[in-house]
């Protein structure tokens, strides 16, 4: 039955092109293929390398969003552990500092994603991520980490008449469940997003936005002060259980513990176990040169509210400090064998057909002009949310598979890492969340063959009015997924 909201709206065409024009793809001559958030004064000088062996009671691989809440907060319960962080690169240079800078209190991808995977504990999901958001920012204060914490909310607009006819039953079951939501028609859309592809929308109070590079740093220099040890450029080679503790090498040098914390995400993980649970796709973002406050003004976005549209390939967009427009997503591209590297962190049509999107969102925004773009690795697992385990009898643990709304939740998987390496039996690690896994992916060639269907078949439905074919209905049916 269409939701009553669908009588209001007429039928419009398909939007966003396929292809961008070339007036557009000027617009991106001059940017740089530097991430915004990591092109800035106040990045942290690089940390020294591990260049010795070396011991610890806890030791930390990644040192994005994971890595950095599961040394501060080890170290927080227990002043006296000594934690070592290991980072292959720098502090939060990969998924922790290329991202949109969403909050989100949600730990499971979103309500509706909750609610058709772990039904019989939403609300207890829902409440404890609530909680988590909280912790974040009281961390935020507690240490004075100034990461542009922005608690604005944000609003999913509809773009398609199918769409809008989900609206009312969405919100009359997420009200139901507690979760703060508010269904829009057009008109009252356009009133906080003026744009011409609205057909009406869902608006939240509760999701914040932040500058994730400066949160990563500001993490950094919290784990620093409790005398966490953090290595750069030490990318771990090797890691081995001696019976008593696990070693992890590096090309200068090593570290015995005996508890390690893996958060490597997208790369490829230490445990061979991991490898079929995750895929990085990868995801692309643009970002445009300040906006005159006239200019802005036309826009006619209120309250620096968070946007994302609804397609299957959405996009998310937010303002900056300094109100230039951020633009990403929609693209999510695998490469074959679980592929990542710099080589794919640039991909010219990607950005080009974002700044054309945004042109048709906001055509107001014509001739305006980007200062950078860039890509990168997202970890995706089937079911959309995070995953933990456990090896090597409990001295090795892991989280995995945020598939892009990792911001905020990481913080919860920190402390379910922590949970299990301590072996702690609490209200967190009961639950069906933690104890479950995702289905895995099929090994490669099929990997590659039903994702790139999958990407196929997602943009048929977004052109078909939503219309999902047979190969989407059997992806749905067994609980399988992989989200642009």
């Amino acid at each position: 039955m269409a939701s009553p909201l669908s009588s209001t709206v007429s039928e419009i065409p398909v939007p966003y092109s396929r292809e961008a024009r070339a007036s557009t793809t000027a617009l991106l001559s001059d940017a740089v293929h530097v991430p915004f958030w990591l092109d800035h004064p106040l990045r942290p000088e690089a940390r020294v390398a591990l260049t010795a062996a070396t011991t610890a009671d806890l030791a930390i691989v990644g040192a994005g969003f994971s890595g950095l809440w599961t040394a501060l907060l080890a170290k927080e319960a227990d002043p006296g552990l000594d934690v070592v962080v290991l980072e292959g690169a720098r502090v939060g240079w990969a998924a922790s500092g290329r991202n949109g800078g969403f909050c989100s209190p949600s730990i499971t991808h979103g309500f509706a994603n909750g609610l058709s995977r772990f039904p019989n504990e939403i609300d207890t999901l829902e409440r404890l991520g609530h909680e988590n958001l909280t912790g974040l920012e009281q961390t935020l204060i507690r240490y004075s980490i100034d990461a542009e914490f922005e608690q604005v909310g944000d609003i999913a607009i509809a773009t398609e008449t199918y769409q809008v006819e989900g609206l009312a039953e969405y919100g009359r079951v997420a009200q139901g469940h507690g979760v703060d939501v508010r269904v829009l028609d057009r008109d009252q859309t356009r009133q906080i997003v003026d744009t011409p592809l609205a057909l009406g929308g869902l608006a939240t109070t509760d999701v914040a936005l932040v500058h994730p590079a400066k949160l990563a740093w500001g993490l950094r220099d919290a784990a620093l002060a409790l005398g966490v040890r953090i290595f750069e450029q030490s990318p771990v080679t090797g890691m081995r259980d001696d019976g008593a503790a696990m070693v992890l090498t590096t090309a200068q040098g090593s570290v015995r513990a005996g508890r390690v914390a893996l958060a490597t995400n997208a790369f490829p993980p230490l445990l061979a176990r991991i490898r079929n649970y995750v895929v990085p796709v990868y995801d692309y973002v643009v970002v445009t040169e300040p906006l005159p406050a006239d200019r802005f003004a036309e826009l006619g976005w209120s309250g620096r509210v968070g946007v994302s549209d609804m397609g299957n390939q959405f996009h998310y967009s937010r303002l900056t400090a300094d109100n230039r427009i951020l633009w990403g997503g929609y693209d999510a591209v695998y490469h074959r064998n679980n592929g990542v590297g710099a080589r794919y962190d640039t991909d010219p049509a990607s950005f080009a057909r974002l700044a054309e999107h945004l042109i048709e969102f906001f055509p107001a925004l014509e001739g305006i002009r980007f200062t950078h773009a860039w890509g990168g690795a997202i970890d995706t697992c089937s079911r959309y949310s995070p995953f933990w385990g456990k090896a090597n009898m409990g001295k090795v643990a892991y989280v995995a598979g945020y598939t892009g709304l990792g911001v905020g939740a990481s913080r919860f998987g920190a402390q379910v890492m922590l949970d299990l390496l301590f072996g702690r039996d609490t209200e967190l690690t009961r639950l069906d969340l933690v104890r479950s896994k995702p289905l895995p992916f099929p090994p490669e060639p099929a990997r590659s063959l039903g994702i790139n269907l999958t990407r196929w078949s997602l943009d048929q439905a977004d052109r078909s009015g939503g219309r999902r074919n047979l190969w989407l209905r059997s992806l749905d049916r067994f609980g399988l997924g992989f989200d642009s």
